[in-house]
């Protein structure tokens, strides 16, 4: 059998050692492996055996590479698999390294939904929708994610939505109140808003204009349509094409025909 015949500290990783066996370079280990085995100087080993340290050594390297990942931020176990797997880390492996992972609590995927939750209910505007989504796609269990958005209580979600829609109200003061709240519903739901609190925050916006505001706004919008068809002003193809397009912007009617008549009095 082949004899260790010397082990040596490696330059560059002080954690790893070089091992000789009968005074060539065979393998290196990590120290954790090298105390496990109690590998020394004069020692024997068989087949089995070196099988056994190289197993144990992929599973260390394996398990230091993701601590390093896990350095960064917190990290779902779907998404450690994930990285390992593209290191091209044997499944045997990724399992073994997974298991240990939670037995020294590096992961814990009911404490990552909580901890993703309150990141994003404290630094972002999504809603729970899309954050559901989100913690799906990392690998988070329905009702793991059930529990982690306790978190954000429906007067937050509410709140952080009605900021939303005032920006966008201030932003959109032109468009038509159809219009506007089609787009401000439209939005809250892009951001992962329920139903029911997107007709709450809708309802509680003040989208509907008084009506001189709103001619204030169809005003804007129909001087660029006038000046396309001025020059049908006198005719019911005038009429038709302005009420168009003006309909399209979700003005009533009723105040299209206003500025219809305002132009043609003109």
């Amino acid at each position: 059998m082949p004899i260790i015949t010397k082990i040596s500290v490696q330059q560059k990783k002080n954690d790893r050692y070089n091992i000789f066996l009968d005074e060539k370079y065979a393998f290196s280990v990590d120290e954790d492996v090298l105390i496990k085995h109690q590998l020394k100087k004069g020692m024997e080993v068989d087949e089995f055996s070196l099988s056994e340290i190289a197993y144990q050594d992929d599973i260390r390297k394996a398990y230091n590479t993701s601590i390093q990942y896990l350095s960064r931020r917190m990290r779902s176990e779907k998404e450690v698999r994930q990285y390992l797997k593209e290191k091209e880390v044997d499944e045997i492996i990724v399992q073994e390294v997974v298991h240990k992972l939670y037995e020294y609590r590096f992961l814990d995927d009911k404490e990552f939904a909580i901890a993703y939750v309150r990141t994003l209910m404290n630094t972002t505007d999504k809603g729970s929708g899309l954050i559901r989504g989100e913690l799906r796609e990392k690998g988070i269990s329905e009702q793991l994610i059930n529990a982690a958005l306790r978190e954000l209580p429906y007067e937050k979600e509410f709140e952080a939505a009605m900021k939303l829609s005032y920006k966008f109200v201030q932003k959109n003061k032109t468009d038509s109140s159809r219009i506007m709240k089609q787009k401000l519903e439209q939005m809250l739901m892009r951001k992962g808003y329920s139903h029911e609190l997107i007709q709450a925050v809708v309802a509680e916006s003040e989208i509907d204009k008084a009506e001189d505001v709103e001619m204030d706004a169809l005003r804007k919008h129909a001087e660029k349509t006038h000046r396309k068809y001025s020059n049908l002003i006198n005719s019911y193809e005038y009429e038709q094409k302005m009420k168009q397009a003006l309909y399209r912007k979700g003005f009533s009617i009723d105040l299209i025909e206003k500025i219809i008549h305002e132009y043609k009095d003109i």
